[in-house]
């Protein structure tokens, strides 16, 4: 910054300039509710982008290299301080029974067919599972897993995908890094069939209409 800049620049730029960039790193992402990329940190703590990149990776090898009970992970398109696998029981044991909100089978079921066939809709997920993912669907999108996106072009039916919290709360980057299992699952194509059998079983309800359940299993009705 040239010294006419300095007679100009706000007080607070100044003194952020004099943070040392490691430190003011650990200070933001302490407090961030969300992964953030390293152009947000850039600007927040007033250094260059590549900069703040570098020093992003050293902090994690520092972290890794010392064994702390934390590290700091690339997930969801950003970097945050998340708890290290090897002292999970510790923080199992510290969280109060009751307060920790797991999804049921039903539910992690109906997760993992959309994060491997996205965008689906509920009447793909249902044929694919064999039961009514009505309520399932709704938990899962409260719940900020899966989200809305768009309508299928033949059908109209909403379609849904995981969302950026998915990738953060499964410590992922981009789905490319979800285990290979999708040739597991049924193809589309073969489940037309099937589709027309469940839509036979299932009533066709208008979303909108139907009242919600209050638990995951509620919602699902197993198919004759």
């Amino acid at each position: 910054m040239s010294e006419q800049d300095e007679r100009t620049a706000p007080p607070h730029e100044l003194e952020l300039e004099m943070l040392e960039l490691k430190p003011a790193l650990e200070a933001v992402l302490m407090v961030a509710d969300q992964p953030l990329d390293h152009l947000t940190l850039a600007q927040a703590v007033a250094h260059p982008p590549s900069d703040v990149q570098e020093a992003l990776g050293e902090l994690a090898r520092e972290y890794d290299a010392q064994g702390r009970g934390f590290q700091l992970s690339a997930v969801a398109g950003g970097w945050r301080f998340v708890t290290r696998e090897d002292y999970a029981p510790a923080v199992e044991r510290f969280v109060v029974d009751g307060q920790q909100a797991r999804l049921t089978q039903a539910a992690l079921e109906t997760l993992a067919v959309v994060a491997y066939r996205q965008p689906i809709s509920r009447s793909r997920i249902s044929a694919i599972r064999g039961v009514n993912v009505d309520g399932v669907a709704r938990t899962l999108v409260t719940r900020g897993l899966i989200e809305e996106a768009g309508t299928d072009p033949e059908s109209g039916a909403i379609l849904y995908r995981t969302s950026v919290y998915f990738l953060e709360r499964m410590g992922l980057d981009s789905l490319a890094q979800l285990p290979e299992i999708a040739p597991m699952l049924p193809e589309m194509a073969d489940m037309e069939d099937d589709e027309g059998a469940a839509s036979a079983t299932v009533p066709a309800q208008d979303p909108d209409q139907i009242p919600d359940t209050p638990t995951d299993e509620p919602g699902e009705q197993r198919e004759q």
